[in-house]
């Protein structure tokens, strides 16, 4: 198939179309449920911050046959809850332990119970101890928010200006639906929350902002000028046309972004072992760029549709709309009746002649009779011969 008459083409030029807005409140529903499910889950689960939030001890050793159980339970008789997870690098296999802040003699207990399970009895200074203060992951929370509440704020700003308040409403909504949910995963699948998480969920943020603005721009071309020109298109449809005609965009793009976050999360979890910064990295990517992409679709631009039919204008031109296309609908019904059902009996010709006058073909002659036409009164008067001829 030619790339004129492709799927995507057709559905840039309106041929095909699927009812994105006109299902909002399907869309509505499943974000509802999404959102519900993350609130619930936050609250009952909450976020499992790294030592980087909040505070407390590290334990990494070198061991290619140190057992993960074993340390878990040597660990566990020390310290409640401890955190065991393996890594792989170039020095080999890590087995790292998080606990909660400790006292000096638990660090020397934990310390030599670890040393022991990896069969460094003699040699406790294998293992290596990093504190984290609770202190300065309260600074990387402080200064995440902040850098929220400043791209929000810019981000409404940009849109209210180039744009309008609409707009910038439904893509503040989007943003917070996409934060949400990412979030809620988190809290339900129990993934570690780092710094580099952090970063990620602000990334995502600005990915999901970017594809909504792409579809804005089209609803702004597509809507230019409703209500002062002819047309017979509401706000509603011209958004739906837009969200149809920037869709490949918006699936291309993403898939082009998450196959790259992919090979990142393989290497992070399975070349590294897991438990690193590429891993937390690319997971909230992976996460996030898929709920970003659903929100551009089939929530930031629905809640702008509904937002502007609130207007008297936009509800009018909705009526005149709906009004011509139902005339459109009906002319077009009509003529696709033949002319010979409609005119009956009243056309004397051949059939025949008629469908090929219709078609545009030369029709065979006719036998006519004469014309009955009044004889003028006047007729030859005035020649030279004073005869009527």
């Amino acid at each position: 198939m030619s790339a004129s008459n492709s799927w995507g083409n057709r559905l840039y030029r309106g041929e095909v179309s699927y009812d994105f807005i006109g299902k909002q409140k399907r869309w509505y529903t499943i974000s509802g449920a999404l959102l519900l499910i993350s609130a619930l889950s936050l609250l009952v689960f909450g976020l499992n911050f790294t030592l980087d939030f909040r505070g407390g001890s590290q334990f990494d050793i070198v061991s290619p046959t140190a057992s993960t159980q074993t340390i878990q339970k040597s660990v566990s008789s020390i310290v409640k809850d401890p955190t065991v997870q393996t890594s792989n690098d170039s020095q080999g296999r890590h087995v790292v332990v998080k606990t909660t802040p400790l006292s000096t003699d638990q660090l020397q207990k934990v310390r030599q119970a670890i040393a022991t399970d990896a069969g460094k009895t003699k040699d406790p200074n294998a293992v290596t101890v990093t504190l984290v203060s609770g202190s300065w992951g309260h600074e990387i929370t402080q200064k995440a928010i902040t850098g929220l509440v400043v791209f929000v704020a810019l981000v409404m700003l940009y849109l209210a200006v180039f744009y309008e308040w609409k707009m910038a409403l439904s893509g503040i909504i989007a943003l917070v639906h996409d934060l949400v949910i990412t979030a809620g995963i988190y809290a339900l699948i129990g993934f570690e929350v780092s710094p580099a998480t952090v970063i990620g969920f602000l990334t995502i943020l600005g990915y999901s902002l970017y594809d909504t603005v792409v579809v804005f721009d089209k609803v702004r071309e597509n809507t230019k000028g409703l209500g002062t020109t002819k047309t017979d298109l509401s706000y509603t449809q011209s958004a739906n046309l837009a969200v149809n005609q920037t869709l490949i965009r918006s699936l291309n793009t993403s898939l082009i972004a998450l196959i790259p976050v992919a090979a990142l999360l393989f290497a992070g979890t399975v070349v590294s072992g897991g438990a690193g910064v590429l891993q937390d990295l690319a997971l909230a990517l992976l996460v996030g760029i898929a709920v970003g992409t659903y929100s551009s679709i089939f929530i930031a631009t629905p809640l702008l549709a509904d937002l502007k039919e609130r207007e008297p204008e936009m509800r009018a031109l909705k009526r005149k709309a709906s009004g011509a296309q139902a005339k459109a609908a009906a002319r077009a019904e009509r003529n696709a009746v033949p002319t010979q059902d409609r005119l009956g009996e009243e056309y004397p010709g051949d059939p025949e002649d008629f469908e090929a006058a219709a078609a545009g073909e030369q029709t065979r002659d006719v036998p006519r009779g004469p014309r009955n036409q009044p004889v003028r009164g006047d007729r030859g008067r005035n020649r030279p011969s004073g005869k009527r001829r």
